[in-house]
């Protein structure tokens, strides 16, 4: 058994996302481990060297996490040939010029989401992958969150039957920033930098409805901006022009409706921030981020509609938690080992480019079906 490098590239991770779930409880926790085994017996430890702009602030991160390499010169770190692996959870605007310099210098690439602001360049990034023969990857997190590890574990026994409808349900009351600091970035409530919740949430959507339920084939949607006056990071005010609240409704492969609802302007009554409600003949089942509960043909209750009278039943008593059954890790861990083994060993791996620029194909639709007021087929991506 032998220990093998394999050096990443970690650009744009001083951010909360990049640097809480991305460096510390992904690359970094790897690399505490002792790596990723492989198939041989190897273990693969990743060393990362950590890219920005603010010189003192990745350097302040690398001293406080134990990451001995940091470098604000992209270029250079693109050009060292013993670092084969770029990551990228930067903003969504400079992406896809980032993935191609880093496809060209040879670097396999990982990427959060979205893949870009518009479809033509996402199919455009995942074809110069394919043809420069790089391995190349899109962030999927929800998919090995426990909540709908266990809804994918109903679904594919035959928990459901046959499955007629999806409700999801997905947000929080985001602070305006006047008299309470908002708990997310200005420049997501802003069209010029790239904020809209329709972008952020639909390429989430598509890959959840696509793996744990059914293809997506077609969307309605009404993009809204609820909140028009924000204020950011310094407390100036600012005009909030971007959409914070995305009303979708998709039809699925086998007719399957599916209604998910995302906003930064509502105020939380039910069991998580994020729930998926799913209907079959055979049986009900709702998960959020860990949790799942299910309610079989045999134990559903008999309500009966009474106005004139206080309803005496409590709905939620008679329904059932799916056990954990295992041990569940951090769902983005999981995924960096899964695209390090593919990197490395050839590992199975599906959520390429490909699959990042279908959930921009389905932000792009979202934004034009609530423009013309209409339902939209999603036809299929040829890359």
């Amino acid at each position: 058994m032998a220990t093998q490098r394999i050096g990443i590239i970690m650009h744009g991770v001083t951010g909360r996302m990049g640097m809480n779930q991305h460096l510390i409880r992904s690359v970094l926790a790897i690399r505490d481990q002792g790596g990723v085994r492989l198939k041989s017996g190897d273990l693969l430890l990743p060393d990362p060297i950590i890219v920005g702009r603010n010189g003192g602030k990745i350097a302040e991160l690398a001293k406080k996490h134990g990451v001995e390499r940091y470098t604000t010169d992209l270029d250079a770190a693109l050009a060292n040939p013993d670092d084969t692996v770029f990551f990228d959870a930067a903003s969504t605007q400079m992406r896809p010029g980032l993935l191609r310099k880093a496809i060209d210098a040879g670097k396999h690439v990982y990427s959060e989401k979205p893949v870009s602001e518009g479809l033509q360049e996402a199919v455009e990034i995942a074809r110069h992958a394919k043809a420069k023969g790089v391995k190349n990857g899109i962030v999927h997190d929800k998919l090995d969150l426990p909540g709908l590890l266990k809804l994918k574990r109903l679904r594919d026994s035959g928990f459901f039957g046959e499955i007629l409808s999806v409700r999801g349900e997905f947000g929080y009351w985001v602070f305006e920033g006047d008299w309470m600091e908002a708990q997310r970035p200005s420049w997501n409530y802003r069209k010029a930098d790239g904020g809209g919740i329709v972008s952020d949430m639909l390429c989430h959507w598509r890959y959840v409805l696509d793996n744990v339920v059914a293809p997506v084939k077609a969307v309605s949607c009404l993009a809204v901006t609820h909140i028009p006056e924000r204020w950011d990071e310094d407390g100036k005010k600012y005009n909030a022009d971007a959409d914070d609240a995305a009303y979708a409704t998709f039809e699925l492969e086998g007719g399957i409706v599916a209604q998910l609802n995302s906003s930064w302007a509502t105020r939380v009554r039910r069991d998580d921030l994020v729930t998926f409600h799913i209907d079959g003949t055979l049986g009900s089942a709702v998960a959020g981020l860990h949790t799942c509960y299910s309610q079989a043909r045999v134990n559903t209750p008999k309500p009966i509609w009474n106005p004139d009278q206080k309803q005496t039943m409590d709905f939620f008593d008679t329904w059932v938690e799916v056990p954990d059954n295992t041990t569940f890790d951090n769902g983005f861990k999981v995924q960096w080992e899964q695209f390090l083994r593919h990197v490395a060993e050839d590992g199975p791996w599906s959520y390429t480019l490909e699959e990042g620029a279908k959930g921009v194909q389905l932000a792009e639709l979202g934004y034009r079906s609530s423009a013309e007021r209409r339902w939209l087929d999603v036809p299929a991506l040829d890359i």
